[in-house]
């Protein structure tokens, strides 16, 4: 748990990161390491001093001790509590054993301020696809239940509203709507956000926003019935915690065009 004081709070969320297992190492033309590490320093030469930093998954495409080493020594650099939760491409049991150490964790529950952040595991072993099982909903219910006084936002990996892409939905959490239905009991759920889409999701589910975010390396070509690649810019978002409940966001890219990609790639 941190200690914050009562103030809005800046959160960096970044996501979909792809880390290689060796540096230097490219996926579909592009170098993903590089790539995180200019989103990083946009981020923080660029903008007010953030609280937190939240990744929401597919922090490696190559999941192992090297990879995960690689970026637990990024995030210790920063100065800022991280909190890392999995993607489909990640190994949670690495990624607990090598992101759990000085100012990161894989914390699920952290109190800032007059808020909490939940953050929720939308794996299936072998799987692309996304759901929350039962203990996942379960931990949900008993945070809110818990601290009734805390605003929340919940992070997971996987969407849980529909992007329109016919191939990327076919991924959405399973059982979406028992996830929605459960937050939507609870008056003080503010934020859902997510990573996952490789592209900017920003939707009202009655009272609570729902959010995706761009990767911090390639993006994925909206409104596509099958997997399509394009070359827009990586990029990240900036979420401000109000202490009254009410929030701010904003989608911020690298000023560039990715034309190194190989859009004919899959990964």
């Amino acid at each position: 748990m941190y200690d914050f004081v009562n103030k809005s709070i800046a959160i960096l969320q970044i996501t979909d990161l792809h880390i290689m297992a060796s540096a230097g190492d490219k996926l579909m033309g592009i170098d993903t390491e590089y790539y995180f590490k200019r989103v990083l320093n946009q981020a923080f030469n660029t903008h007010q001093s953030f609280d937190l930093v939240l990744l929401t998954g597919d922090l490696a495409q190559e999941p192992c001790q090297a990879s995960y080493s690689r970026l637990n020594g990024y995030l210790q650099q920063l100065g800022v509590p991280c909190i890392c939760l999995p993607g489909n491409h990640d190994d949670f049991l690495i990624m607990e054993q090598v992101l759990n150490q000085g100012s990161v964790s894989c914390l699920k529950q952290a109190l800032l301020g007059n808020w909490q952040i939940i953050c929720l595991n939308s794996q299936i072993p072998d799987s692309a696809d996304g759901i929350l099982a039962p203990q996942e909903l379960e931990f949900l219910e008993n945070c809110l239940i818990t601290h009734p006084e805390h605003f929340a936002l919940i992070a997971l990996h996987h969407h849980c509203l529909p992007t329109m892409s016919f191939w990327m939905d076919n991924m959405m959490i399973k059982n979406s709507s028992r996830f929605l239905h459960v937050a939507g009991l609870y008056p003080q759920v503010k934020i859902i956000t997510c990573g996952h889409i490789h592209q900017i999701l920003d939707e009202q589910y009655g009272n609570i926003k729902v959010f995706g975010s761009p990767s911090t390396c390639f993006q994925f070509t909206p409104l596509s019935t099958n997997f399509s690649l394009d070359t827009t810019a990586p990029g990240y978002r900036i979420i401000s915690l109000n202490p009254d409940g009410s929030s701010t966001s904003k989608v911020i890219r690298l000023p560039i065009e990715l034309t190194e990609i190989e859009l004919n790639g899959h990964y």
